[in-house]
């Protein structure tokens, strides 16, 4: 007989349809997030400006993706912990873990933003922004900062849900949240004519909207999952796993985002033009990004339901097909993208040196994300597993310090663009083979401890 547990269980069936089928919704869900992305790029590109493009993109993204980046980064070890538990098939442990989750998520959120309320003005000036986005990115980061708490909440929830095999739900929110966002553009940005306020005021009514949704579910459920008010405290017997393995991603997250910090000096010293190029490069091709994640979210919950049950067997072959199904997904995503670029950049922007400048960008970074496929997949296997230091020392060290370095040697030399974008698929490749060769060693199997033991 069929228990409520086993209808989303990841440990049973044909590995590579059950990762598939696991996949599709979470890829789903991103790439409604970037369309919502290149439709907020639209509005702000054509109808407030350049500058106000900049504004929301430039100095203000890098500082949203350091600091609420470490944060979301560290939800990924809480849904290891849950995902092993509930492999093991543990219902009451599921509920205690869960409840600890949200409880530690909506404190941190609550902390953050009375820090970036704060401190706003000084973080955009450290980054060198210049004096005709200053303003604008400002206020744009100070509203942004009032929905960290909801953001935080979300991404715990919505990790929980896919770590007990649940990918559709939070799609569906996600859905809904994104179509917020973009009728609440429309309306504060086109109608109201509110600029950046509207943007940003808009942003955080979707995550708002998002975060109920998942609540709601959580708290309706009767599954083992079920979120319930005597639960939501700052103690268990899962915390400390929680943060063993979840602070190492939030400093991952955050050495990528210091690295993005410093390439984004960079970028300002080019000029507004470029600025404005590099965030509508992200909009272009944020897709592959968001998709490549997905995957490596899909591959970690996988592995951990696998690992707590103790199906290594089924880690293996994830490992080998996840690869395949990358590897497909890379090289498909990369030709879509350079062939839409150019007609997807005469829609969202009329700015004709932003449109060249940032179809120079994508010739020096699209060519090259197949030397990712490594690093997304494998990095998953290792986080699923319980290992969570050493990919970050590899990342660390092949990824982010090499950027670093680049910038402040190299680029400081040849300031030019190309120079500055080479670093990008330079420390992709470099990351790619160390993270081979230490999965191949195998050490990580000994120090990807079982949590629930």
């Amino acid at each position: 007989m069929e228990t409520s547990l086993s209808r989303k269980d990841l440990t049973q069936g044909v590995v590579w349809k059950k990762l598939l089928v696991f996949f599709l919704p979470i890829a789903a869900g991103t790439c409604i997030q970037q369309l919502y992305n290149a439709v907020d790029g639209l509005i702000v590109g054509r109808f407030v400006g350049t500058t106000a493009l900049a504004a929301v993109g430039g100095s203000a993204a890098q500082i949203i993706n350091l600091l609420i980046g470490f944060f979301v980064a560290i939800t990924s070890g809480a849904s290891v912990v849950i995902a092993q538990v509930y492999g093991a098939n543990r219902k009451q442990d599921v509920q205690v873990a869960t409840g600890n989750a949200i409880a530690v998520f909506a404190l941190l959120g609550a902390l953050l933003m009375g820090f970036g309320l704060a401190f706003a003005p000084t973080m955009l000036r450290v980054l060198k922004t210049t004096e005709d986005t200053l303003r604008d990115a400002i206020v744009y980061l100070r509203i942004y900062f009032i929905g960290v708490p909801f953001i935080l909440i979300l991404n715990m929830e919505s990790n929980m849900l896919r770590a007990v095999g649940d990918s559709v739900s939070p799609f569906l929110y996600m859905v809904a949240g994104c179509l917020t966002n973009i009728l609440l553009d429309c309306l504060f940005v086109l109608v109201f004519h509110w600029g950046v306020v509207g943007v940003a005021v808009a942003t955080v009514a979707a995550q708002v909207v998002n975060m109920g949704l998942l609540t709601g579910k959580l708290m309706t459920t009767q599954e083992a999952y079920r979120l319930q008010l005597g639960t939501l405290r700052l103690k268990g017997v899962y915390l400390k796993n929680m943060l063993r393995l979840g602070i190492p991603a939030g400093l991952q997250s955050s050495m990528y985002a210091v690295s993005n910090m410093i390439i984004q000096v960079g970028v300002n010293s080019l000029g507004t033009v470029v600025v404005a190029s590099w965030v509508m490069t992200g909009k272009t091709d944020g897709i592959f990004w968001a998709v490549s994640n997905a995957l490596g979210a899909a591959i970690t919950s996988f592995v951990g339901q696998n690992r707590g049950a103790g199906r290594d067997d089924r880690v293996k072959l994830c490992v080998k097909q996840g690869m395949i199904l990358s590897t497909i997904i890379t090289l498909s995503l990369s030709a879509l993208i350079m062939l839409s670029g150019k007609p997807l950049l005469l829609v969202l922007t009329k700015d004709q040196a932003v449109r060249d400048t940032t179809w120079l960008m994508m010739v020096y970074f699209v060519p090259y994300y197949f030397t990712w496929v490594v690093i997304e997949v494998l990095s998953g296997v290792l986080r699923g597993y319980g290992d969570a230091v050493r990919p970050v020392i590899i990342t660390g060290l092949g990824i982010c310090l090499l950027r670093i370095v680049w910038i402040v040697t190299l680029f400081a030399e040849i300031h030019t663009l190309f120079v500055l974008c080479l670093c990008y698929p330079v420390s992709w490749s470099s990351t790619s083979m160390v993270m081979y060769l230490y999965y191949r060693k195998g050490s990580w199997k000994k120090r990807g401890g079982v949590i629930v033991d």
